[in-house]
């Protein structure tokens, strides 16, 4: 694994560092594979980058998204990454619908909704039993505790090795995420930080040495690509 990190000017820097990345690897995987696939974080960060995105002349149809994470609320609550990815980015270009595969919130229990969305993952990729996707690009950020997508500090979801998709916990408050193996079965994966007060996580995570349980971004160790996008704030006195 080979981490790459660059430090942007600013937040607008990183976006256009971001969105020169992604269509690269659009523009590849389509030639290669004819299809695109791209889990998205949440969050405020790339939120300017999917309203970037939404500029773009592509072959939608060619393009599949999914979801790295989910808040447990209904898409059109404020705190949904899928209404907000909606309204920056998917709600703007003719990309089909069937082609959007957001994470289910609507079960009475977060496990179910999870292994629906494992089948989903399963019958999509044509997957077999203990087969992982691999998807073209994953989009992340961190929390300033280290966390990563809903892999939160010191919570199971973290130990998860056997599962696509499992229920991350936030203060008593259930996230649908990605798991640990799954994410770093990417092609490329890209991580979003911006913030002076991400820099203490970001010691820690970039450290030769340190807590995996305490800082889980730590564990996103891919085969492919690992790319740290960070602007000036989060950046300063990180040494790269």
């Amino acid at each position: 694994m080979e981490r790459r990190v660059e430090v942007l000017a600013d937040q607008a820097a990183l976006v256009n560092r971001a969105l020169a990345l992604i269509l690269e690897r659009v523009t590849t995987a389509i030639a290669q594979r004819g299809v695109f696939t791209i889990a998205l974080a949440g969050g405020s960060t790339p939120k300017p980058l999917y309203e970037a995105i939404a500029q773009q002349n592509l072959a939608w149809d060619k393009i599949h998204v999914f979801w790295g994470d989910e808040r447990y609320v209904p898409p059109d609550h404020p705190d949904s990454n899928e209404g907000m990815a909606r309204q920056a980015w998917l709600n703007n270009v003719p990309i089909p619908v069937e082609n959007l595969h957001p994470m289910p919130t609507d079960a009475a229990d977060p496990i179910v909704a999870a292994e629906r969305y494992e089948q989903q993952l399963q019958a999509f990729f044509h997957l077999a039993p203990g087969e992982f996707p691999v998807l073209d690009v994953v989009l992340l950020g961190i929390g300033d505790d280290g966390h990563t997508a809903s892999l939160f500090p010191h919570t199971e979801a973290l130990q998860v090795r056997d599962r696509l998709v499992t229920v991350g916990n936030k203060g008593g408050q259930p996230r649908i995420t990605l798991t640990v193996p799954l994410i770093n079965k990417a092609r490329c994966i890209l991580f979003l930080v911006t913030g002076a007060n991400k820099q203490h996580a970001l010691r820690q995570i970039f450290a030769p040495v340190g807590d995996e349980m305490q800082y889980p971004a730590r564990l996103i160790q891919p085969a492919g690509e690992l790319w740290w996008l960070l602007d000036a704030a989060a950046g300063e006195g990180i040494a790269v």
